[in-house]
C-alpha cells in the first residue's frame, strides 16, 4: 500500500483525517477548533511534524534494509521500484495532461528566439485547468449578470433580511415549545396541572414559613386578597421572585436558588390563592390591583325618564354640545 500512494499523498490525507476529528469532537461553535482552542493547533503541528518524522524514520529503515540485502535481493528490489503502479501511472498521467507541457526531449520545438543573457525562454501552453477555470468564469459571470441585474433576482440584502425573519419566527416558536426560556417581559401563566403542582412543591419547601400554607401571610403579605405591595399578575410576580422585594424588608432574590420555569410555576401557584379565604388571613398591604389587560365590562345605565329629563331648547347650545 506504501508503494502505491506517496509520502507527499499520505501525510496530507492523514494529517485531514485527525483534523477532522479534533473538529468533530471539540465544540468551538462557527469558530474552527485550532482557531478558537489554541491547544489544538499546537496539537495538530505536534502531529504533522510526528508525521512527517515517521516518514523520514520508515524511509530510512527501508534504505538501511536495502543496503542489508545481497546482490539478488537488491535486483529484485530495484526491479519492483521500477514497477510503475497502477494508481502512480493514472494519477502521472492526468498530472501531466493538466500542465500540457512538453517534456525536456521536446522542448526545441516550442523554444522562442530571443534569448536574455543566454536564458532562452519556451512558448508553453495556458494549462489546460486554468483556461477551463476562465471560461467557466464568464460563463458564471454571464449567468450572474442575466439574474441579478435583468430579472432582479433577491441579491444578498434581501436574502439576509429574509433570513433575518425566519430566525425571528424560528426563535418565538422555539420559545414558545421551551418553558424554561422565560424572562420578565415573557412569562405567562402557566395553567397545567403539573404546573402548578411543581409551583405548590417549591412553595411549601420555601414559602410557607413567611405567607403560610393556605397564603394568609404571616412575615410576608396576605396572598389571598387584592392588595399588592409590589403589583399583582404574573410579570409582576416573577419580577418579585427575580429581582426581590422591597429592600431591607422584603423577600429576597430566588433567581440563585430556582430556575425561570420554577419561578413560574411557583408564581402561577401563587396566583391560585386570589379569591380564597385563609384561616388567619393577615391585614391588607399595599394597592388594590388592577389587571389593565383584562377585560373591562360596561356598567349599565339607568333608565332616565324622559319627563324627569331636562330639555335643552337652545339650538346654539346643542350645536356646541
Amino acid at each position: 500500500m506504501r508503494q502505491l500512494i506517496p509520502a507527499w499523498v499520505r501525510i496530507p490525507v492523514l494529517f485531514f483525517l485527525i483534523a477532522l476529528l479534533a473538529e468533530f469532537f471539540i465544540d468551538s461553535g462557527h469558530q474552527p477548533a485550532f482557531i478558537e482552542e489554541p491547544l489544538v493547533m499546537l496539537f495538530l503541528i505536534f502531529v504533522l511534524i510526528l508525521l512527517i518524522g515517521i516518514e523520514a524514520i520508515v524511509s530510512s529503515m527501508d534504505n538501511i534494509l536495502y543496503q542489508s540485502l545481497d546482490a539478488e535481493g537488491k535486483a529484485r528490489y530495484d526491479v519492483q521500484k521500477v514497477r510503475n503502479p497502477k494508481f502512480q501511472a493514472w494519477f502521472q498521467k492526468i498530472y501531466t495532461k493538466s500542465l500540457d507541457s512538453k517534456s525536456m526531449e521536446e522542448e526545441h520545438d516550442i523554444i522562442l528566439d530571443h534569448n536574455y543573457d543566454g536564458i532562452r525562454e519556451l512558448d508553453n501552453n495556458l494549462p489546460p485547468w486554468w483556461i477551463y477555470s476562465f471560461y467557466a468564469s464568464i460563463v458564471f459571470a454571464a449567468v450572474y449578470l442575466v439574474k441579478y441585474h435583468v430579472f432582479d433576482a433577491d441579491n444578498q440584502y434581501d436574502e439576509l433580511e429574509t433570513e433575518y425573519a425566519q430566525a425571528a419566527i424560528d426563535i418565538e416558536e422555539y420559545k414558545k415549545n421551551t418553558k424554561g426560556l422565560v424572562d420578565i417581559n415573557t412569562v405567562e401563566l402557566l395553567t397545567d396541572a403539573s404546573d402548578l403542582k411543581a409551583g405548590m412543591a417549591i412553595f411549601e419547601a420555601n414559602c410557607v414559613a413567611c405567607h403560610m400554607a393556605d397564603g394568609g401571610g404571616g412575615i410576608g403579605p396576605n396572598l389571598t386578597d387584592n392588595y399588592w405591595i409590589l403589583g399583582g399578575g404574573i410579570k409582576n410576580v416573577f419580577k418579585t421572585l427575580v429581582e426581590g422585594g422591597r429592600a431591607g424588608k422584603g423577600m429576597i432574590s430566588w433567581k440563585q436558588s430556582l430556575s425561570p420555569l420554577e419561578m413560574a410555576q411557583v408564581g402561577s401557584y401563587v396566583l391560585t390563592f386570589q379569591g380564597k379565604t385563609a384561616a388567619n388571613p393577615k391585614e391588607a398591604e399595599g394597592d388594590i390591583w388592577v389587571d389593565e389587560n383584562a377585560p373591562v365590562q360596561d356598567t349599565p345605565k339607568e333608565d332616565v325618564p324622559v319627563e324627569d329629563a331636562e330639555v335643552n331648547t337652545d339650538p346654539v347650545a346643542s350645536v356646541e354640545n
